[in-house]
């Protein structure tokens, strides 16, 4: 009995069971909802690390070191990852978009008409393999490389995606997007501080206690500010670190999965007809 027809119905009952017990549909839905959940995390603090600068550009901050008056705005600490942050956000939105996408997808490759495609296909293979009068074989056997790549190309490819993701850039993530998180917060924190209002007609003792409170307000946020200046140079390079590891998970990743399996497919197909 010749080995290879032993090897595609093997494979053809299998696909054929796989497609019927949504063990692979159900796994690559988990993984998809759980990127798109930390994609639009990261995306939310992006977005609201924006908006904070936006409002933080025109805030002017009144020091008072060694006793000389300095005002200058919170957007010259801000400056250097301003632009970063917009160019940032866009790149969430792209990457959040496209987990989206593979999320439609995943639905439509687990589509009943799919599963039927998939089942007939393997039928026409089981049939040609056993029943050589029918002379299709090779044409069977290409059919069903076709249907086993609309049913399973997407959810093996969200599956390998976030494997590659959890071993490899998951850590990395959760570190950057956390320190941004805290970041937005001390920047908040300043803001709010800056635009505190002042009080008018107050007595002579309140002048006094408010001018002392604002010299001790002015040194805590020239030591914010420092500390501020510090973290926002590390920004940049956990912003990068973002851009890189989104663009690998949601679109370099993909498409090297992709073109791995057409070129095996072709290769298959090539030998098919040596059938």
């Amino acid at each position: 009995m010749p080995t290879h027809k032993i090897l595609w119905s093997l494979v053809a009952v299998i696909a054929t069971a796989m497609a019927f017990s949504s063990l692979i549909d159900d796994a690559g839905r988990k993984h998809s909802d759980e990127a798109f959940t930390n994609a639009l995390v990261t995306f939310a603090v992006s977005r609201t690390l924006n908006g904070i600068i936006s409002v933080a550009q025109g805030t002017e901050l009144a020091l008072e070191p060694g006793g000389v008056g300095v005002v200058l705005t919170l957007g010259q600490v801000l400056d250097p990852i301003n632009d970063l942050v917009e160019r940032f956000s866009t790149v969430m939105l792209v990457a959040t978009s496209s987990i989206g996408l593979q999320s439609v997808l995943l639905r439509m490759s687990a589509w009943w008409g799919m599963t039927l495609v998939l089942t007939l296909a393997s039928g026409l293979v089981l049939l040609a393999l056993w029943w050589p009068r029918l002379g299709a074989t090779r044409i069977a056997i290409r059919i069903l490389l076709i249907a086993l790549f609309l049913r399973f190309a997407v959810p093996t490819l969200v599956i390998v995606t976030t494997l590659v993701f959890d071993q490899f850039l998951a850590e990395d993530q959760v570190a950057a997007t956390a320190a941004l998180e805290t970041t937005r917060d001390q920047i908040e924190e300043i803001n709010e501080q800056a635009n505190v209002p002042e009080i008018e007609d107050q007595s002579f003792i309140d002048q006094l206690n408010s001018a002392f409170d604002r010299s001790l307000e002015s040194v805590n946020l020239s030591q914010q500010l420092d500390n501020l200046s510090e973290r926002v140079s590390n920004s940049a390079e956990q912003i990068i670190d973002l851009i890189v590891i989104f663009i690998l998970q949601t679109i370099l990743l993909p498409l090297g999965f992709l073109w791995i399996v057409i070129r095996l497919l072709k290769s298959v197909g090539e030998r098919v007809t040596r059938i």
